[in-house]
């Protein structure tokens, strides 16, 4: 008599019989569900019909039933949203998006792993997935996984170098545009910019940003009023020095978290915001912006929305531009940080 507590056997999967006969899980798939047009040569045909009689394959109805239908699953795989400061932000639009038309998201987060990327890849592939998005915590360019050409993919919140998959980011430079717009509104004239020394899309998007505003204002560039710092609370808090040495009266931060460290300093040589200086941080990271005293204006990274969207190009409701990317606006969030300089 079996023991109850011994497990089952694992069911043989098309990874399995993809391995066995060393071709992709795209070319089971096509094998197993006779997929007309398929150009797949006989020598890997024959491979395949012989892992499946090796292994014991046995085709799963519900995804014979998908092939036959039209699978109502999209695929999510993601480096680390579930554990960001974000978390979440982008499945629940996604997911929202993706219900709102039919269809149930699979979501798969890898925390950055090739293995467990490539692994979760190839289980959307055989759960037959209308397509998948694939998805980083923060805005930046990628190297494509391979299994991603075996399906229709956009990117969520990074690009490719080569533009040929579309790609749905946040509008970094609108971000920088809007931030500095909310001191430049409050009579701001002399407005610092604490940067980020990471290269990266928020680095060069939120300075161009920036400039844009002052140059609507018919204010000049002043190089002396741009620094780069390391982008957390450190780097704020060693930036007030030279921020007061060049009598700013608005300060635009690369996040929240410069803009806390900023607090801090400031508080330290008896600086008050925003009587004496104005503060705008990025990203609208809750915890920090709404529970600062006073609280901070910042500018939303628009998380919810970029998945939303993304599910939106993946289905074909929204079209790319001409460079395969759609941009999302970063909108303003006002609090009590910002206000009439006392004194320009």
């Amino acid at each position: 008599m079996k023991d109850r507590n011994e497990a089952a056997p694992r069911a043989v999967t098309m990874r399995d019989v993809a391995k066995a006969a060393g071709v992709s899980v795209s070319t089971v798939s096509h094998v197993v569900n006779d997929k007309k047009g398929a150009r797949i040569g006989k020598d890997a045909r024959d491979r395949v019909r012989q892992a499946i009689q090796d292994l014991g394959y046995r085709p799963n109805a519900m995804a014979k039933n998908l092939v036959k239908g039209g699978s109502r699953f999209l695929g999510l795989v993601a480096d680390a949203i579930a554990s960001t400061p974000f978390a979440g932000q982008i499945i629940h639009g996604a997911q929202d998006e993706a219900w709102r038309h039919g269809y149930v998201l699979l979501v798969a987060n890898t925390e950055g792993n090739n293995d467990a990327e490539a692994e979760a890849i190839a289980m959307m592939l055989e759960h037959k997935v209308r397509g998948i998005l694939y998805s980083t915590w923060y805005h930046r360019e990628v190297a494509m996984p391979a299994g991603l050409a075996e399906a229709d993919s956009v990117l969520v919140n990074c690009f490719s170098a080569h533009g040929r998959v579309p790609a749905v980011v946040p509008d970094e430079v609108d971000g920088g545009r809007e931030a500095t717009r909310m001191l430049l509104a409050e009579g701001h004239r002399r407005i610092g910019l604490v940067n980020t020394t990471t290269a990266s899309p928020a680095h060069d998007g939120r300075l161009l940003g920036y400039r844009q505003a002052l140059a609507e204002a018919g204010i000049a560039f002043d190089p002396d009023l741009v620094m780069d710092a390391h982008p957390d609370q450190e780097g704020g808090y060693e930036s007030v020095g030279r921020l007061l040495a060049q009598r700013v009266t608005g300060v635009f931060c690369h996040n929240d978290r410069v803009a806390m460290g900023l607090y801090d300093g400031l508080r330290e040589k008896g600086a008050r915001v925003p009587e004496d200086i104005a503060v705008v941080g990025f990203d609208n990271q809750e915890v920090i912006a709404a529970h600062l005293r006073p609280p901070l204006s910042t500018v939303a990274l628009p998380h919810y929305d970029l998945g939303r969207v993304g599910v939106r190009v993946l289905l074909g409701l929204d079209e790319p531009a001409a460079d395969g990317r759609v941009t999302i606006a970063c909108p303003p969030v006002r609090r009590a940080s910002v206000s009439t300089p006392s004194s320009i």
